[in-house]
């Protein structure tokens, strides 16, 4: 054996004997106390980590918590993965995060079976942080290293990855086939998280190839893995990221003629990639055709989706080509712009980012159910774009923001005095009793939270973001899923746990921002608060028992309210917070109980917060109803 073979072999030894087998980083510079704080929010973004990944197109990056408590996380699959294969990745990986790393602030997992998936934590946020260390290094002693030509193994493998590293940094991740040696060939996958540069993923993937030329050269399979990137190659197939990958034609042996098979195999290529455009011409022809077949369950007579469209021209021109002196903030699923349409209309633009999460299935439901839906409390949608990549919703322009902009802002929560507030819980209350019950479809939001809720010039409320919103037939009254999607602290125990969702399911979210408008904080904020009982409902349970429920109102009203209808409306709260869905009173109830003072309100139910079971560390488990 050579002195290269032999040090090439120790150095994977000593890279596993260092700990790198795991495929799980805990890193050992930051920790937290166990069952404090931070604890609990980790293992509340962690316990539904794995359906908001797989529910919107295999990438999520969201956080929980508020201050140095304040949690960040990021959950991501590659491309085309099964939502059910990518949910079980992300599952595990984040089970084994809890287990394994019991007090490290910041620890990640790249984790490659079924499928390869990528799972991060941290106390700051890291999505575009350009982070090179802890790296992992993993070897397949099992494959060894390559039986024949080494030096011609190692030129290829050199060429390759050159060639893949200049391709990768475009669409973030990129598996191809190297040219053959003998009768071998290099199967290599590359990845890195969606937030980085096209440069910085390059520059990440260039660094782990510089640490197996430095470690591991001549061996035939292995892994190596940094906390924005990830290379793995082997001398097979894995993860079936190769069924349709061309390979790439083999180097000319003197940098200047071509052979003849090279020539074919550029031929190949470029027929490949003819056929890959036609296809592309043929998939989006077929996307614009499906939204001309669109159709709700009911509601046949109301406007068709494809006679809102805009082109993508229209749009460019309104926004000064989506111009930053243009951005009215970041949504959920991408930014959005205010434009100015030819006919002088003011509009809000939101363009969907590629890699941010919603999915054709989410952008058709905006498209179908926002487009039958004509309500003063509702946002009105205009129309949509779909041209090439690009996926845009039009909305009418509402001038001053969400409800969360004002409601927990310091200084600017003071201009909603509690006439305003009052008028906004009421405007709230007409949006969803029109999606439940007055319009001609039956709408269940299933994310009715404060950001979501638009003011227009006079301050009216405004539901918008039907991205996760469903639909039910007639007499439906719930239904399941086994995909759990919304915001934490407003969804109802049943659909944590169970998955069950049903017009109940808003009443309790909007019971959640009935207190939060009360009190002008946030539902999460409560987390860090000793004396709260861990979220807002207990804390507003606590004082209603104690008696003295106006501790609840938040300073910034000062005397601008009426105490009995303040009193009103947090009894109001308590009862949509129940933890039994029929409990809960129908939306048509809470419009008579707001509209009408005489009405005598029901008691409410002894009930266990269901908050209080996840500040008590009992784990959310999702279950997929039979």
């Amino acid at each position: 054996m050579s002195l290269h073979n032999l040090l090439s072999i120790l150095c994977f030894v000593l890279a596993i004997s260092f700990g790198y087998v795991s495929a799980q980083k805990c890193v050992d510079s930051m920790f937290f106390r166990p069952n404090g704080t931070y604890d609990t929010n980790r293992r509340l973004i962690l316990s539904t980590l794995a359906s908001n990944v797989s529910t919107r197109d295999g990438y999520y990056n969201g956080s929980v918590g508020e201050g140095p408590e304040k949690i960040y996380a990021l959950g991501l699959c590659i491309p085309r993965t099964d939502p059910k294969v990518c949910s079980d990745c992300i599952q595990i990986a984040s089970t084994g995060l809890l287990q394994n790393c019991p007090n490290q602030t910041d620890s990640y997992d790249w984790r490659s079976q079924k499928t390869l998936c990528f799972v991060r934590y941290s106390n700051s946020s890291f999505s575009n942080k350009m982070d090179l260390e802890p790296t992992m290094i993993i070897g397949d002693l099992n494959s060894g290293l390559f039986q024949g030509n080494l030096t011609a193994y190692s030129r290829t493998w050199e060429v390759f990855m050159k060639s893949m590293i200049t391709r990768v940094g475009r669409t973030r991740y990129l598996a191809d086939i190297s040219p053959r040696i003998g009768s071998a060939r290099i199967y290599a996958l590359m990845q890195c998280i969606p937030g980085i540069s096209s440069l910085e993923c390059g520059n990440c993937i260039r660094e782990n190839v510089r640490m197996y030329q430095n470690c591991c050269n001549g061996f035939i399979g292995g892994t190596i893995r940094k906390p924005v990137c990830f290379l793995r190659w082997d001398g097979s197939e894995y993860l079936g990221a190769f069924g349709d990958t061309p390979s790439l034609p083999p180097p000319s042996p003197d940098g200047k003629t071509i052979s003849t098979g090279a020539i074919v195999a550029v031929v190949v290529v470029s027929a490949v990639i003819f056929v890959a455009l036609l296809a592309l011409v043929l998939v989006i022809r077929k996307r614009r055709q499906s939204y001309k077949t669109l159709k709700p369950q009911t509601d046949n007579d109301m406007t068709s989706p494809q006679s809102l469209q805009f082109d993508f021209m229209t749009l460019e021109a309104a926004t000064d080509k989506f111009s930053r002196n243009n951005k009215l903030g970041q949504g959920g699923f991408g930014e959005i712009f205010k434009g100015i349409l030819p006919n002088q209309t003011e509009v809000a633009v939101k363009r969907l980012s590629i890699n941010s999460g919603q999915g054709t299935q989410e952008f058709k439901n905006e498209v179908v159910i926002v487009a039958k839906l004509q309500h003063r409390n509702l946002v009105r949608l205009l129309g949509f774009c779909l041209e090439r990549y690009e996926q845009i919703l039009v909305y009418e322009f509402v001038s001053n923001k969400s409800l969360n902009y004002f409601l927990f802002d310091p200084t600017k929560k003071s201009q909603l005095d509690w006439k305003i507030r009052y008028s906004i819980i009421g405007g709230i209350t007409r949006g969803l009793l029109y999606l439940h019950q007055d319009s001609r479809l039956t709408i269940i939001h299933r994310d009715i939270k404060a950001s979501n809720i638009l003011l227009d010039a006079d301050m009216n409320p405004k539901i918008a973001d039907f991205g996760i919103a469903r639909n039910f037939s007639v007499d439906q009254t719930e239904d399941n899923t086994g995909r759990v999607v919304g915001t934490f602290g407003y969804m109802p125990p049943e659909y944590v746990t169970h998955g069950q969702f049903s017009t109940k399911s808003d009443v309790y979210s909007f019971g959640v921002l009935i207190l939060e408008i009360i009190c002008g904080k946030k539902n999460s904020s409560f987390y860090q608060m000793a004396d709260s009982g861990g979220n807002l409902v207990t804390h507003v349970w606590r004082l209603w028992n104690k008696d003295s429920p106006l501790d609840l109102i938040d300073p910034a009203i000062k005397e601008s309210y009426d105490n009995d209808v303040v009193i009103r409306c947090i009894h109001i709260g308590i009862l949509c917070v129940q933890e039994t869905p029929a409990d809960r009173p129908e939306m048509s109830t809470i419009f008579q109980m707001l509209t009408n003072s005489f009405i005598t309100l029901p008691e409410q139910t002894q009930f266990r917060p269901f908050n209080l079971w996840i500040r008590a560390g009992a784990s959310i488990t999702r279950v997929t109803p039979r």
